[in-house]
């Protein structure tokens, strides 16, 4: 299965994320990196170190994240890795979540997950 990482700058976020996908889908390899090691707001290398390496598999890892810093930060530690698929993809960072947990334990691969998740970005919520 595709590993999956939520980067946020809030630890509450990226944990709330990680829970709703899971309730989706439990069997999905998931991993929050949020906030700092004191609990504050930011976005910590080696919580986003830590976590890509805990689902990380022969299937790759797909890092979803919320804004600024998370990219940033998101990039130097992938740099860091050597023969791990990682791709970082933007999208809403909930419903990215789901999608690619849901995808992710249906077998899907790489490519599939990442156009599941940039269709889902691109879908209404409401119908005008």
């Amino acid at each position: 299965m595709v590993g999956i990482v939520i980067v946020s700058h809030s630890q509450k976020i990226a944990e709330g994320a990680k829970e709703l996908a899971l309730q989706m889908a439990p069997e999905a390899p998931i991993a929050a990196a949020g906030g700092l090691p004191d609990g504050g707001i930011g976005t910590d290398f080696q919580r986003i170190y830590d976590a890509i390496e805990s689902v990380a598999g022969a299937d790759g890892v797909i890092v979803l994240f919320d804004m600024g810093s998370a990219i940033m930060t998101t990039e130097m530690v992938i740099d860091s890795f050597d023969g791990v698929d990682i791709r970082m993809v933007d999208g809403p960072v909930v419903e990215s979540s789901v999608v690619a947990a849901v995808s992710s334990a249906v077998g899907m691969d790489m490519d599939g997950i990442v156009e599941a998740i940039r269709d889902a970005a691109q879908t209404p919520k409401l119908s005008s």
